[in-house]
């Protein structure tokens, strides 16, 4: 049964991608001010929708009040593709994602992901990488957008840790902008390389603003990679049993 609900969960999200994607071209081609940001945000949340519709797969998020007026640069727990429709549908919608470049090839859906001013990067490249992230994320955020940034760089499994790359909290410094932490227990219900999304409440905590004033990026790196991966321990697997005490 799970297997079918996953199954039929994965069918929608196809075809919502399709759906919206087209949408999103065919707009931008005949409006001056297409609803690109909008109809993102309207994507992510079909798809929790359809989560919790097919795969009974629920959510809670505690910290909402932590988010500011203004943008900032998010710093978020990368664990299951759950965070990548997540984050889309519940951070405000002006949003910037720093992200691969083989996705932008997709037909459609990397299309439609070059209209939201999408940071795409190729991790090899290694300080010409880091250079454009600097450059097109300072474009970002003097337009005020949010700039989502998975620091890990790479889904990593629960109870793992992957060293936390510096482009994110680099970016920060560079900007002056403030830092949002986030943590959530996603892969514990939907794992890195599966196909199966087990029923259950994942939990999301966004954390305190973080103020970058006077810090370094090695030093904002560190402070965001404690509170994260500490916040992460404390949370239940998918069976609710708490992994750690911290």
């Amino acid at each position: 049964m799970i297997l079918l609900r996953s199954l039929l969960f994965q069918i929608f999200l196809i075809a919502s991608s399709l759906y919206y994607s087209s949408v999103i071209l065919i707009l931008d081609l005949i409006l001056r001010n297409p609803p690109t940001d909008r109809l993102g945000n309207a994507w992510g949340y079909a798809n929790l929708w359809a989560l919790r519709t097919f795969c009974r797969l629920d959510y809670r998020v505690k910290g909402f009040e932590n988010l500011p007026q203004e943008s900032v640069v998010v710093l978020a727990k990368h664990q299951s593709a759950w965070e990548t429709i997540a984050l889309r549908a519940f951070l405000p919608c002006n949003q910037t994602w720093v992200l691969k470049q083989e996705l932008t090839q997709i037909p459609l859906f990397g299309w439609a992901l070059k209209r939201f001013q999408s940071i795409a990067i190729r991790r090899s490249d290694g300080r010409r990488a880091m250079s454009k992230l600097i450059r097109e994320g300072q474009v970002a955020a003097k337009k005020g957008r949010w700039i989502i940034v998975f620091p890990e760089g790479t889904r990593v499994a629960p109870g793992t840790q992957q060293r936390y790359e510096i482009g994110g909290a680099l970016l920060a410094e560079r900007c002056d902008k403030a830092v949002i932490p986030i943590a959530h227990n996603a892969g514990e219900f939907w794992g890195r390389r599966s196909i199966l999304k087990y029923p259950g409440t994942i939990d999301v905590v966004i954390g305190p603003l973080m103020q970058t004033d006077g810090k370094k990026a090695t030093e904002i790196n560190a402070e965001v990679e404690h509170w994260i991966e500490s916040t992460v321990a404390s949370l239940p697997d998918r069976f609710g049993q708490l992994k750690t005490a911290v």
